[in-house]
């Protein structure tokens, strides 16, 4: 199983067309990780691959969760936008101890638009940075995570 983790789209979905159109094929789900619902949405109108996401601090008025926890190949992964959490902040204190309190195998987060990876108290922490808006001197990214033969293999990948 393959999953593309995109975050920090913001109404700009130049790159992630791009990408999408090389890798649909490749992947088995999309998870977005907000700012902005509409550009998942947008994605899983489009393209014939299941795309779940969650609400970010620029998405008002929707109906989305904030939080999501789902179970794929028996890894339990955490989705969350991130700025509930303070992750601008410290990553490692309150995002970490909400994933070990949901048993999650894998927690993904967004928000910062700069791109983490990291194996926390036995959790990967992921944040795939930002197609559309990098910061921090980071280049635009996304995040890849194969799930095969109970194993992780979660990467980082710079756009060209």
């Amino acid at each position: 199983m393959r999953i593309l983790v995109l975050s920090d789209t913001h109404r700009s979905l130049n790159r992630a067309l791009l990408l999408m159109n090389d890798i649909i094929y490749e992947i088995d789900y999309v998870f977005h990780l907000g700012d902005n619902t509409e550009d998942a949405e947008f994605l899983r109108d489009n393209f014939n691959v299941p795309v779940l996401c969650v609400a970010g601090n620029c998405d008002h008025d929707c109906s989305v969760a904030d939080e999501e926890i789902i179970e794929l190949e028996n890894k339990k992964i955490l989705l969350t936008h991130g700025h509930k959490y303070g992750v601008k902040y410290d990553t490692a204190d309150r995002l970490i101890y909400r994933a070990q309190e949901v048993g999650a195998d894998i927690c993904l987060f967004g928000h910062t638009h700069v791109p983490f990876l990291a194996l926390v108290r036995g959790i990967i922490v992921m944040n795939p940075g930002s197609l559309s808006l990098p910061r921090g001197n980071s280049k635009a990214s996304y995040g890849i995570i194969k799930i095969e033969d109970n194993d992780i293999y979660p990467s980082i990948v710079e756009w060209r």
